[in-house]
């Protein structure tokens, strides 16, 4: 029997097949990792770029591959998209060597989105009495959850507050276990109310805290009042005092919006820690999403951080954020 190899003409078509082949596959990643390195993010790609952490693990494949069929060149930039891409994402599992203030006041912060105000209320009080939470921000806070909450013993815990309950998801609340200095609401360019209030816990310095819900980038026209609201968050350098920041920002690590305003004087309570990873929002109410991360916990460079969990919340698409800071002494 007589075996026929394939014609030597054809050999070298294959080969350049299989080369267009792995460089089709390399050459997205490429793109990736050049919008996400200069924070840019144009139209849909807002969207997509909370999967970062998923394309970082998909970049190890092209790279596979093009070391299996030897393509040097091609597997040079694949190693440099995977790299580049772990070097963005892996930190987030590591706690960073400085963590804030190691000494003041400890006190711990919550954060949930109510889902259109639905979110369980017992449930929500459950986690603020169990994790011993002093302050608590809500977004999606309509008057039916405020009713609910109430009716729960919210107020007991945490008697103190700043509301701006609306049906739909542009509500907002903060609550607090101690007295809100200038407590007040401000509707944001999205529609959002973002709640907001200074605390002052007994033998702690003052502290500005903000429940913020910046507009969702859900379609094309609401992508530029998703950049305005970020960026008109405020913002925790200079001479400002020292703030927290806490909610559902829409946004996560990987995008420059949210990048520029940490940048801002803040850091990420989950990311400092090395809890960056664990994702607040996607699946939870049945919707076929990978978990992503856009609820955070921003605080001012100079307050420290301890501890950050992450907790289910029933009949919501969010999970609640609990951290727990250091605040500096009063001077």
């Amino acid at each position: 029997m007589t075996i026929i190899d394939a014609p030597v003409e054809a050999r070298p078509i294959r080969r350049r097949s299989v080369t267009v082949l792995l460089w089709l596959l390399v050459v997205p990643g490429l793109v990736w990792t050049g919008l996400r390195l200069v924070g840019w993010e144009p139209g849909r790609l807002i969207q997509l770029m909370a999967f970062t952490p998923y394309v970082a693990i998909g970049s190890l494949i092209p790279l596979l591959l093009t070391l299996i069929f030897r393509r040097w060149l091609a597997g040079v930039v694949a190693v440099v998209i995977a790299g580049t891409l772990a070097a963005c994402v892996l930190p987030r599992t590591l706690p960073d060597l400085d963590r804030g203030a190691a000494e003041g006041v400890r006190v711990r912060f919550m954060t949930a989105n109510l889902l259109f105000g639905g979110a369980d209320a017992a449930e929500i009080v459950a986690l603020v009495r169990q994790n011993d939470v002093a302050v608590l921000a809500l977004q999606e806070f309509s008057p039916g959850a405020e009713t609910r909450l109430a009716a729960a013993g919210l107020g007991e815990l945490l008697p103190f507050h700043s509301l701006a309950a609306e049906p739909g998801a542009s509500g907002s609340g903060l609550y607090s276990r101690f007295p809100l200095i200038e407590p007040g609401s401000q509707r944001n360019r999205g529609g959002f109310w973002q709640t907001f209030g200074t605390i002052q816990p007994p033998g702690a310095a003052p502290v500005f805290v903000e429940s913020v819900h910046p507009l969702a980038p859900s379609a094309p026209d609401t992508f530029a009042g998703w950049k305005t609201d970020l960026a008109n968050e405020p913002r925790s350098d200079g001479d400002n005092p020292r703030r927290i920041l806490l909610g559902d920002f829409n946004s996560t690590l990987d995008h420059g919006a949210l990048r520029r305003l940490i940048a801002h004087g803040y850091r990420d309570a989950a990311d400092t820690v090395g809890r960056g990873l664990i994702g607040t929002w996607g699946p939870y109410d049945g919707d076929p999403i990978p978990p992503v991360i856009i609820d955070h916990v921003l605080v001012d460079e100079q307050i420290g951080v301890t501890k950050v969990s992450v907790h289910p919340v029933r009949d919501s698409d969010h999970r609640s954020v609990v951290a727990e800071l250091i605040l500096p002494a009063a001077s």
